[in-house]
């Protein structure tokens, strides 16, 4: 191996390394594998940032938009609302739900697919007093599963589209991808429809979680203000410090049989009046000696958490979002905001001791108490996606057919060669901004920049490595061991290989590393590349074994209640059946 060689396959050695860890997110480590790679000169200073350039980065930029002008719109919503009244039984709903998802996800990012499905999914398990845990995984796959139906649907389908146009001088169509990605999904969607959701654990099949984290009654009192309290002329808010070193949340306020608006902030404690706490039971009791308050008991139609004008939402935590990694203590939710973090669900463990103080995660379920025309707002400040039917005046129901009209068109214009893609969907970008289906303000916000500065970072070291050599190395060792065995053989070790790799970093960058590689090997074999670069595409996009493969899979871990060893009982036979499946299609559409 060449010096080069070295250094390059020690630096993947690096990222692949902290990318399953999972201990630094994936964007840093791709960016500090970069500079570390311009440093040794392996990568040259003048292709230092090309990655941030490449079509692949731009077209998975603007269809990020996109999705968000079509969720925006209200054109997925009202699908899915449609279609979830198809659901009679459980069988009957996976698949309804199931197929819609996986259309959706050919046409648009698969994890706003799920975002926007997910609510009315957990909605019509809530409705048939079923656990969230039967569909969901189902759901998730099946958005997973769509996104390799068409070259926009799911980023690896991109990147092996414009890897062919870089080494073959021609990139894969809108919808070659098609019939080997829409067979896949067809008989993926069958599966988890009549088996894989029997497969999961019976103790994940009867929790509930959502239902257990709304679950909040015995942790509510209300406390009456006695004369000589340190709470008196004090306001609300005053009382901070000493309910957060109880570990307890003050929710509102009563005064004269009246509930004060809102969580009553601003307003001075008097005596007589009544504070509305959550807390468990023992630090509830410091609370009150602290303060020396009274305990009032709650009649039934005193709940605090009634009023019209407070409500509660539950939300999950996308990777990325402003709380992923802080506490509701550090960005002072309740003192800026008014907003009160009440619960935490984490793989159907409920937290609610000290919740404040809890480091929130990705895939954490939230359980959010404030004004309800406040929650939304936060809501998305945050960075969370909610769990229940979103605001009315989020979405712009009358513009539905708009938004799907002009994306329509621009894939029609792609499709027949009268505009080049990236030119396209810049242009439906563009309308969606005029026509205020995407508001200027959110468009930067609507794109997932871990995945961008992932893919722009990878780009150039990928690049490296097969001008160096290191991906013709791997691929001499690939051919080397598969020696007298059929390309047949060597196309199904590819995929096996690629589809491990999915299962443990991201998709992203497992196809800009396994892309060079898959043409080396056709090369050394005399075949034609093309059916190496499909294996390439489907087996980065089936990750269905652990919830760190696809973002969609982490996703659902908090709202279904599901472990770590819950996915791959149903993953690994879908993944064995996507092998078996597409390997004999891929070789007829595209022949060696």
């Amino acid at each position: 191996m060449t010096t080069d060689q070295i250094l390059l396959f020690g630096l993947l050695f690096f990222v692949f390394v902290f990318l399953i860890w999972g201990r630094w997110r994936y964007d840093l480590v791709a960016f500090v594998a970069l500079i570390a790679a311009l440093m040794m000169g392996v990568v040259p200073v003048d292709e230092a940032f090309s990655g941030f350039g490449h079509p692949a980065t731009i077209i998975i930029a603007l269809v990020l938009i996109i999705s968000k002008g079509l969720s925006n719109s209200g054109a997925i919503e009202l699908i899915a609302r449609q279609v979830s009244r198809f659901g009679t039984s459980l069988q009957m709903h996976i698949a309804a739900m199931s197929g819609i998802a996986a259309a959706l996800s050919a046409v648009m990012n698969n994890v706003a697919a799920l975002a926007m499905l997910m609510p009315v999914d957990i909605q019509a398990a809530i409705k048939a007093k079923r656990s969230p845990s039967l569909s969901l995984m189902p759901l998730s796959f099946a958005t997973i599963l769509g996104g390799m139906i068409t070259m926009i649907g799911t980023p690896p389908n991109i990147i092996i589209a414009e890897f062919r146009q870089s080494s073959q001088g021609e990139s894969f169509s809108m919808f070659d991808f098609a019939p080997v990605g829409l067979t896949c999904a067809v008989v993926g969607v069958l599966f988890v429809t009549l088996v894989g959701w029997r497969l999961l654990p019976k103790d994940r099949i009867n929790q509930n979680s959502a239902q257990e984290l709304l679950d909040i009654s015995g942790y509510i009192a209300e406390l009456h203000v006695q004369e000589g309290s340190p709470a008196i002329d004090q306001r609300v808010r005053d009382l901070d410090d000493v309910a957060d070193e109880n570990d307890v949340a003050i929710i509102g306020l009563v005064r004269h049989g009246k509930r004060q608006p809102g969580q009553a902030r601003l307003v001075e404690i008097r005596k007589g009046d009544i504070l509305v706490v959550d807390a468990a039971p023992e630090d509830m009791d410091k609370f009150v000696g602290a303060l020396k308050l009274d305990y009032s008991s709650k009649g039934k139609d005193s709940s605090p958490l009634s009023n019209e004008d407070m409500s509660l939402w539950e939300v999950v935590v996308p990777d990325g979002a402003r709380i992923e990694g802080r506490t509701a203590q550090s960005l002072q939710l309740q003192y800026r905001h008014g907003v009160t973090l009440l619960g935490v669900s984490r793989q159907g463990k409920q937290f609610r001791e000290r919740v404040r103080h809890l480091e929130i995660k990705e895939g954490d379920v939230l359980l959010l108490y404030g004004a309800s025309d406040m929650l939304a707002e936060i809501s998305y400040w945050l960075g969370t996606l909610p769990l229940a039917g979103r605001s009315l005046d989020l979405i712009q129901r009358h513009k539905a057919w708009l938004a799907v009209g002009l994306f329509a068109a621009a894939i029609t214009a792609a499709s027949f060669g009268f505009l080049y893609l990236p030119v396209a969907l810049a242009a439906v970008v563009a309308s969606y901004v005029i026509f205020n289906i995407v508001p200027a303000r959110h468009v930067y916000d609507s794109i997932e920049w871990p995945v961008i500065v992932l893919l722009g970072s990878m780009i150039p070291i990928g690049s490296a490595l097969e001008s160096s050599g290191g991906t013709a190395l791997i691929a001499s060792t690939i051919t080397t061991l598969s020696d007298g065995y059929s390309p047949v053989v060597v196309l199904t070790l590819l995929m096996v290989v690629t589809m491990t790799l999915s299962d443990v970093m991201n998709n992203t960058a497992t196809a800009v590393i396994a892309a060079p590689i898959a043409v080396d090997i056709a090369s050394r074999l005399g075949v034609n590349a093309d059916p190496f670069l499909m294996t390439v595409a489907v087996a980065a996009s089936c990750a269905f074994l652990t919830p760190i493969g696809h973002k969609n899979n982490t996703l659902i871990m908090g709202p279904g209640g599901y472990r770590f060893g819950d996915y791959w009982r149903m993953g690994l036979p879908l993944e064995i059946l996507v092998i078996v499946v597409s390997i004999p299609m891929i070789l007829w559409v595209w022949p060696l």
